[in-house]
């Protein structure tokens, strides 16, 4: 377990890291815009099949060390980070892993995370937000956390664990 919980921590910090060097305003040219602490959630999955309770107290305390290193909205990433986390652990019991599927369900994942968090931010009016700046965000995030997701897959598959990655 200490390799997935490694991999979470770098994951964070690449997110801090590459946060300085990558803009996020809108109508940058900038295609990559890293997520990369939610995709390790999604890599690290398979190795907490039988133990759920710590994969959530994982997701949990990430969420809740996002909220307090990158934004100022306390707890909102945590509940994101944990609604997102159930949603891995039930489409991961519904297919069989294998490097199309987890393709696919990173862009799930992504579209879910932007959707729901524009949604929170238009109903509760923190900055404005259209359906165009959410497309464009969900657009913009595609490219780089679909290849870093797709190399955590396969370090994930050679790391030693009981269920093996196909």
């Amino acid at each position: 377990m200490i390799f997935q919980i490694i991999i979470v921590i770098i994951s964070f910090f690449l997110d801090g890291i590459l946060s300085n060097f990558l803009h996020y305003m809108m109508g940058d040219l900038s295609l990559f815009t890293p997520y990369f602490t939610l995709i390790s959630l999604i890599a690290v999955y398979p190795f907490f099949i039988k133990k759920n309770k710590n994969y959530y107290i994982l997701v949990g305390v990430v969420g809740l060390l996002y909220d307090l290193f990158y934004t100022n909205l306390l707890f909102t990433h945590a509940i994101f980070f944990l609604l997102i986390g159930y949603i891995v652990s039930f489409l991961y019991k519904k297919m069989q892993l294998n490097f199309f599927t987890n393709l696919l369900l990173i862009i799930l994942v992504l579209v879910i995370y932007h959707a729901i968090f524009s949604l929170c931010l238009f109903i509760f009016n923190v900055v404005p937000i259209t359906l165009q700046s959410t497309l464009y965000l969900i657009a913009n995030s595609l490219i780089l956390n679909i290849i870093y997701g797709e190399i955590l897959y396969l370090i994930c598959k050679y790391l030693p664990h009981k269920r093996h990655l196909n």
